[in-house]
């Protein structure tokens, strides 16, 4: 106990002094925060919306917008731009690049005003008599990806339909009615989701309308060089590129494209669809994207995708996560992340069953369609399994928070990545149910999986083209009709606490073991070569980019941490020669031997030093080992089902 003394307890129980001629200090209330925006409700709205978008404009990247909206009255009126968008789990509608927008009536202009509590909220005084209200405005998408993704080139677009429309507020989006419409540079081709309306073949493509929830799950790709292959009897695939040769598949990569439609449809059954398109952009100007709709998804890789396609192993599980969607996310949704318009916070706290799951069958469906091989397929599974097994943040942060990633980090680069975790809830969420297919079968006597569970969960309802949302217990059920087991015991073990290791039980169960080695995978030389990096994650801890010597991340707790690195830190020379990635692999291995510190020199902006890292355990590459001399359920799980 620490004493004090008599003068010392005077002074700490003197009252604060105050200053001469002191006054009582201001202190205001709050003005109350009101809204004005009406609640969403379940009725229909009165009328239907005209929306006409010109893009044509690709050499400035401007949609041209014109929208009709009727309106039920006259007085004060409001109009929403969306802003929690679906697949985005979070609130970034660019409302900052809709830009001079002016609303008028029979002709005349009305005034608008932003609500100052909800700013993707507008508001209009509608005169007595106006039935209908115009808008005009333009959407000035991004030129360069430093201002967010590039949506228009010279050679493409990608529409997404909720970046050019306001709706009114009040109403349940699935009840607004809307008749779109979109002119596209002359000899460009498109696909969506859409169904065109008959019998026009020049100027302004008209669509048959739709409920505002399907327009804008229904994006449309367009292009000059464009493509489109029937994959299934409702699947098709439509291919915009930079140049006319990148739309060369050959006929056995078109055929695993094929197949990716069968075992979808063998795995879960039931459809809830009446059509299917892909929509592939190839490009390096367009910005990549994968983005899933019910109806159709948004796939944009880089070029190379057919031409180069033994180094593009990874990109091909994007159409298979993208697919699954239609089933897992876009028909069955966590109840709490469907709201009645995009103006309602989503919750994301299902997420490692929408996206987690999602990945799960990505993976698998890429090994049974052939799009990737059984033994590249293993090789990325390790490669995530090891990233997950050695990352710290796990140790203060279960699975269950980073579900708030999307509206947290927004995708915003982080300093301490394996410190801070982003996103885990794909692929740790993929391990969680890898773990569970392997206790059903273990359950079972193999008898029984989890592609009973998708058949069961997301099949269901064949033809229905709604949305069926479900909760924990919903999955909880679901899973113990398949095997009785204390399913709720489990998944909250491994999703809402913190855990030392990955779940890698699946692994152990599958027949197989998280291993490494001291050469990687083929797998993992093809992702440097594509990432134009080097991975030395599991030896000194970072990564390097090979473009710029740059460190692209350093793992926390690692060698390199403990030397004093981060990824803003660039590697500049290697035992006093030029840095270069492949000289460190070699010394890494022969410093196991040597027992010689790696001496580097690093620069951080204007500033030098040298590092000497006193690693000794060679070079590390995690490799999935099996187990067992026969073939495993792991194995079983990525065979196609015939």
């Amino acid at each position: 106990m620490r004493c004090y003394s008599l003068l010392t307890l005077a002074i700490l129980t003197l009252p604060p002094s105050q200053p001469a001629h002191a006054t009582d200090q201001s202190r205001p209330q709050p003005l109350p925060i009101e809204r004005q925006v009406p609640a969403a409700r379940d009725i229909p709205y009165p009328g239907v919306i005209g929306l006409a978008v010109d893009a044509t404009d690709v050499a400035r990247g401007i949609f041209r917008v014109q929208e009709r909206i009727p309106v039920p009255a006259s007085g004060k009126f409001h109009l929403l731009y969306p802003q929690w968008l679906p697949g985005n789990h979070a609130p970034r509608g660019p409302i900052d690049d809709v830009a001079g927008l002016t609303i008028s009536a029979n002709g005349r202009p009305l005034d608008w005003r932003r609500d100052p509590v909800d700013v993707y909220a507008i508001q209009v005084d509608v005169p007595e008599g106006v039935q209908a209200i115009d808008l005009a405005f333009d959407y000035v998408s991004p030129v360069s990806s430093a201002q967010g993704r590039v949506v228009m080139t010279r050679e493409m677009l990608s529409l997404q339909w909720n970046l050019t429309a306001f709706y009114p507020a009040g109403y349940f989006t699935r009840r607004i009615m809307v008749q779109p419409s979109v002119t596209l540079p002359a000899g460009w081709n498109f696909g969506t989701a859409l169904e065109p309306l008959p019998g026009k073949t020049a100027g302004p493509i008209g669509f048959r309308p739709v409920d505002f929830e399907t327009l804008v799950d229904s994006p449309m790709l367009a292009g000059r060089y464009f493509r489109q292959v029937q994959l299934g009897a409702k699947e098709r695939l439509n291919i915009a590129a930079d140049r006319p040769e990148e739309l060369a598949a050959t006929d056995a990569q078109l055929t695993a494209h094929r197949r990716l439609v069968e075992q979808a449809g063998k795995l879960f059954g039931g459809k809830h669809y009446d059509r299917y398109e892909f929509l592939l952009s190839i490009s390096d100007r367009l910005g990549g994207i994968g983005l899933e709709h019910q109806r159709s998804s948004e796939n944009g890789v880089a070029t190379g995708y057919f031409t180069r396609w033994d180094e593009q192993t990874a990109r091909r599980n994007l159409l298979p996560h993208e697919y699954t969607h239609s089933w897992n996310g876009k028909y069955r949704r966590g109840a709490d992340l469907y709201t009645p318009d995009y103006s309602v916070p989503m919750r994301n706290s299902l997420l490692w069953v929408y996206e987690g799951q999602t990945q799960f069958w990505g993976y698998v469906l890429q090994a049974r369609s052939g799009l990737v091989s059984a033994d590249d397929t293993l090789a990325s599974l390790a490669m995530i399994a090891a990233a997950l097994d050695t990352r710290p943040g796990r140790q203060w942060r279960p699975l269950i928070d980073t579900t708030n990633d999307p509206i947290i980090a927004a995708r915003r680069p982080q300093p301490w990545l394996s410190l801070q975790r982003s996103e885990d809830y794909y692929n740790e969420g993929m391990l969680v149910w890898l773990d569970t297919d392997m206790q059903l079968r273990e359950l079972t006597g193999g008898r029984r999986s989890l592609d009973d569970f998708a058949s069961a969960f997301f099949g269901a309802r064949d033809g229905d083209l709604g949305i069926l949302t479900y909760d924990f217990e919903d999955v909880v059920n679901a899973l113990q009709a398949i095997a009785p087991f204390d399913w709720a015991a489990f998944l909250r073990e491994r999703v809402d606490r913190t855990q030392s290791h990955a779940p890698l039980a699946g692994f152990a169960r599958g027949g197989y073991r998280l291993v490494f080695a001291g050469e990687p995978t083929s797998f993992w030389r093809t992702e440097e070569r594509r990432r134009k990096q080097a991975d030395f994650s599991y030896s000194l801890g970072i990564v390097v980019d090979n473009s710029d010597k740059g460190i692209e991340q350093v793992i926390w707790d690692s060698p390199a941490f403990e030397a004093g690195l981060t990824n803003s830190d660039t590697l500049v020379a290697l035992d006093g020669e030029t840095f270069d990635s492949a000289e460190l692999s070699q010394r890494i291995a022969t410093a196991a031997t040597t027992r010689k510190p790696i001496e580097l020199l690093v620069r951080r902006g204007d500033q030098y030093r040298t590092v000497s890292i006193a690693y000794y355990g060679g070079n590390r590459y995690p490799r999935l080992e099996r187990t067992g001399n026969a073939p495993g359920w792991l194995d079983q799980l990525l065979q196609p089902r015939k």
